[in-house]
C-alpha cells in the first residue's frame, strides 16, 4: 500500500511552492529494483543519489524500518557529506535524543505530526543547519550536546491537512501488481490520536490522550475520489478508534450513503465504541471489515493493563452485531500480557472459538512487544530482548539482514520494535505456538476443535498443549483422538464443512460466465445438521457430558445437502461464507450442475434453467449465489416465494 503520511507531507511541500520528490524504497524493494539483504543500502542510496543532489533528505520511518534507514543516511552522508539528513516517523518516537548521540549520519529528528514541522524546516534551512533548532518539534544538536526544541502543537483541525500528493508515487495499479493483492486496498488517513493509556501501546501518550477525526465531509470526498484511481477498489481507514466520536461516524455513513459513494472499506475500533445501530449503519454504507482490538477476553487482564473498556461491554454480542450487519469482525489479542495466568488465557481462547461460531472471524493473535514510551516499555522494557527467530508482528519481513542484525543487538533500546517480554524459554515456546500454529487452527477449524474439547473433555487450552505435545497436523490429531467413537462422524463432518468453507473463501465469489450456468458452491452431502451442531457447541464447555452426546444426536438417518458459497457483493447482501441447506429439488439441481463435464451437458443445463417454471424455482440459488446466470442473461430480482435455499444459523 503507498503510505499515507508520506503522500500528505508532499502535499504539504508542494502546496508551500517546494519541489518535492518522494520515493517509496518499499516498492522499490518489491518491484525487484533494489535489493534484499546486505545489499540495499548502498542500492537504495544510489536510488535517491540518481534523482539528482537535492537540499534536504527526509527518511520516514517505522520502528520496523528505522535500522536499514540509519544505514541508509550513513550511505546518503558518504554521498552527500553537507546536505542535512532529517529521520521522522512513528519509529523516532521516544528515541530521538539517541538516535543523535550514536548516529552522526542524522542531523536532525522531527518529532510527532510533520505536515507543518516540514515545511517551517525547510524554510529554516535556507539559512543553515544551525536555524533548524528554532522550529518547533526538532530534536538537533547543538555546541555538541542534543537539544529538543518545544512539541509541536498539534493541528487544531484535520480540515487543514494537504491533500495526497498521488501523482509523486507510482499509481495504484503498480502497486497492486507488485504485491499482487486483488482487492485494491488503499490507505486513508482517517484521523489521528487515541486517548486511552494502554500499557502496551505508546499511542495515546504520543498524540497526548488526544483523538482527532478527519471530518466527515473530507472524508467523504478523500473515499468518493478513489473511484477516479485506476486500481484503488477499497479504502482503509488507518484510525485506530473509529467510532470514539459516534456522531462523526454516523455524518460518515450517512454521506457516503448519499452520495452513493459505493467503495468497500474497513476500519480499526474499540469493541465498546460500537453497537447494533452503528455497525447496521456501518454495513450499509460498504464497511465490510472492522479490527476490533480486543487484547484480551478477561476483563481482570484488560484491567491490570490500563485497557480502559467498559465492564458492561458483552464483546460476544458486538461479534453477533457485526455479522448481522455484514462486517466481518477481525479480532485482535494480545497473548502473555501482565496478569495473564491459565485461566485468563484459557478465557481469550475460548472467547475466539466462541467467536469464530457465530460469525466468519479473522483472529489476530500477537505477543506482547513493550515500545518506547509506552508503560510496559518504561517497566520492562530494559529487561526485554530480541528472541532469534521470534520477530514480534511489527518487525516481521525487517531486520533480517546481518547489518540491521549487527544494529538491533548493539543498541537494544532504540530498536526496541525486536523486543519480547522476558518470557521463560517453555513459556515462550507455548505462546509463539498459541499466537502462530494453533491460531490458525482455531481460525479455520473452530468448529471442530470446540467439538474435540468437549469429547476429550478438556479445555481449549488444554488441547492446544496435547495437539503442540503430539506434532502432528490438527485433522490427524483430531481423528485419532476420537478413533473408533461415536464422535468419529460428527468431527469428519465438520472438518469437512470446515475445509470446504476455506477453500470457497479463496477463490470468493464465482464470476459470471458468458452463455454458460456455472455452479458458484462447493456442495456437502451429510448426515450432520450442521445449524444445529454449531447451535449445541455453542453452549458446550470443557468437562460437559453434553458434549459427545448432544452432538451425537444432531446424526440423522439420510444426508442432506448444503451448499458453502461467497455471494457476489450486492446491496443488501451480506459478507462473507455462507452455507445454505438445500431443499431435494435444489440439491438435484446443484448436484446436476457439479457432475456436467462436457459442453452438451451444460448446455441441456442451462437451457433447462431458462425455462420459465425451473427459472423461477431456482431463484433462491440464484439469489444465494448457489447458481451463477451467464454474464449475459436478462437480470431481475427473483420473487421472494420461488426461495429454494434455507440458510442455516452458522456462518
Amino acid at each position: 500500500m503507498p503510505p499515507p503520511g508520506l503522500l500528505r507531507l508532499g502535499g504539504a511541500l508542494r502546496d508551500a511552492s517546494h519541489d518535492v520528490a518522494l520515493e517509496d524504497l518499499a516498492f522499490r524493494l518489491g518491484s525487484g529494483d533494489l535489493p534484499a539483504g546486505d545489499g540495499l543500502p548502498v542500492a537504495a542510496a544510489a536510488l535517491l543519489a540518481s534523482r539528482g543532489r537535492p537540499d534536504v533528505v527526509g527518511l520516514s520511518v517505522m520502528g520496523a524500518t528505522l535500522p536499514v534507514a540509519l544505514l541508509i543516511a550513513e550511505q546518503l552522508k558518504e554521498t552527500w557529506p553537507t546536505v542535512p539528513i532529517v529521520l521522522g516517523g512513528p519509529g523516532v518516537h521516544g528515541v530521538d535524543v539517541e538516535l543523535l548521540e550514536r548516529f552522526p549520519a542524522v542531523d536532525l529528528v522531527a518529532r510527532g505530526e510533520g505536515e507543518v514541522t516540514v515545511v517551517e524546516l525547510c524554510e529554516a534551512l535556507e539559512s543553515g543547519l544551525e536555524a533548524a533548532g528554532a522550529v518547533d518539534g526538532i530534536t538537533h544538536r547543538e555546541g555538541g550536546e542534543v537539544r529538543r526544541a518545544p512539541d509541536r502543537a498539534m493541528l487544531r483541525d484535520l480540515a487543514a491537512l494537504p491533500a495526497y500528493a498521488w501523482d509523486l508515487l507510482p499509481p495504484i495499479a503498480k502497486y497492486k501488481e507488485i504485491t499482487g493483492e486483488e482487492d485494491g486496498l488503499v490507505p486513508i488517513d482517517s484521523g489521528r490520536g487515541c486517548a486511552y493509556d494502554c500499557s502496551f501501546c505508546s499511542i495515546g501518550r504520543t498524540w497526548r490522550r488526544r483523538s482527532r477525526p478527519l471530518p466527515a465531509a473530507r472524508l467523504v470526498d478523500e473515499m468518493a475520489s478513489l473511484r477516479g484511481i485506476p486500481g484503488a477498489r477499497r479504502a482503509y481507514l488507518c484510525h485506530d478508534l473509529f467510532g470514539a466520536d459516534r456522531n462523526h461516524a454516523l455524518a460518515l455513513c450517512e454521506g457516503l450513503r448519499e452520495r452513493e459513494v459505493q467503495v468497500p472499506w474497513e476500519v480499526r475500533a474499540r469493541a465498546d465504541h460500537l453497537d447494533a445501530e452503528l455497525l447496521s449503519a456501518m454495513g450499509g454504507a460498504g464497511c465490510d471489515r472492522v479490527l476490533l482490538g480486543i487484547e484480551s477476553a478477561s476483563a481482570a487482564v484488560r484491567a491490570a493493563n490500563q485497557k480502559g473498556m467498559r465492564d458492561d461491554v458483552d464483546l460476544l454480542q458486538v461479534v453477533d452485531d457485526c455479522a448481522a450487519a455484514g462486517v466481518t469482525p477481525i479480532l485482535s489479542l494480545i497473548l502473555g500480557l501482565p496478569g495473564e495466568g491459565d485461566d485468563e488465557l484459557n478465557e481469550s481462547l475460548e472467547f475466539c472459538a466462541s467467536a469464530a461460531l457465530r460469525a466468519g472471524v479473522n483472529l489476530s493473535l500477537h505477543l506482547v512487544n513493550p515500545q518506547p514510551g509506552c508503560a510496559l516499555g518504561e517497566e520492562l522494557g530494559a529487561e526485554s530482548s530480541p528472541v532469534p527467530g521470534v520477530p514480534p508482528d511489527m518487525a516481521l519481513g525487517a531486520g533480517e539482514s546481518a547489518a540491521e542484525r549487527a544494529l538491533i543487538l548493539g543498541h537494544p533500546d532504540i530498536f526496541s520494535t525486536w523486543s519480547l517480554l522476558p518470557y521463560p524459554e517453555e513459556k515462550l515456546a507455548e505462546l509463539v505456538f498459541l499466537s502462530g500454529e494453533f491460531g490458525d487452527t482455531l481460525m479455520r477449524y473452530p468448529r471442530s476443535v470446540r467439538a474435540l474439547a468437549a469429547a476429550a473433555e478438556l479445555s481449549i487450552l488444554a488441547l492446544a498443549r496435547d495437539l503442540r505435545a503430539d506434532g502432528r497436523t490438527f485433522e490427524t490429531f483430531a481423528r485419532q483422538r476420537v478413533a473408533g467413537s461415536g464422535m468419529r462422524p460428527v468431527l469428519d463432518a465438520l472438518l469437512r464443512w470446515e475445509n470446504a468453507l476455506v477453500r470457497v473463501a479463496a477463490l470468493g465469489s464465482r464470476p459470471a460466465r458468458e452463455h454458460r450456468w456455472t455452479l458458484g458452491a462447493e456442495l456437502i452431502s451429510t448426515r450432520l445438521d450442521l445449524g444445529a451442531a454449531v447451535e449445541v457447541l455453542k453452549e458446550v464447555r470443557a468437562s460437559d457430558p453434553r458434549g459427545s452426546a448432544a452432538s451425537q444426536s444432531l446424526l440423522a438417518p439420510d444426508d442432506t445437502t448444503f451448499a458453502i458459497v461467497a455471494p457476489a457483493p450486492a446491496p443488501g447482501r451480506l459478507a462473507g461464507v455462507r452455507t445454505v441447506r438445500l431443499s431435494s429439488g435444489s440439491a438435484r439441481l446443484a448436484q446436476a450442475m457439479k457432475r456436467a463435464r462436457t459442453k452438451e451437458e451444460h448446455a441441456r443445463i442451462s437451457a433447462a434453467l431458462e425455462a420459465p417454471g425451473v427459472r423461477d424455482a431456482a431463484a433462491g440459488l440464484i439469489e444465494s449465489g448457489v447458481l451463477v446466470p451467464p454474464a449475459d442473461a436478462a437480470t431481475s430480482n427473483p420473487s421472494p416465494h420461488a426461495r429454494q435455499t434455507t440458510p442455516t444459523t452458522a456462518p
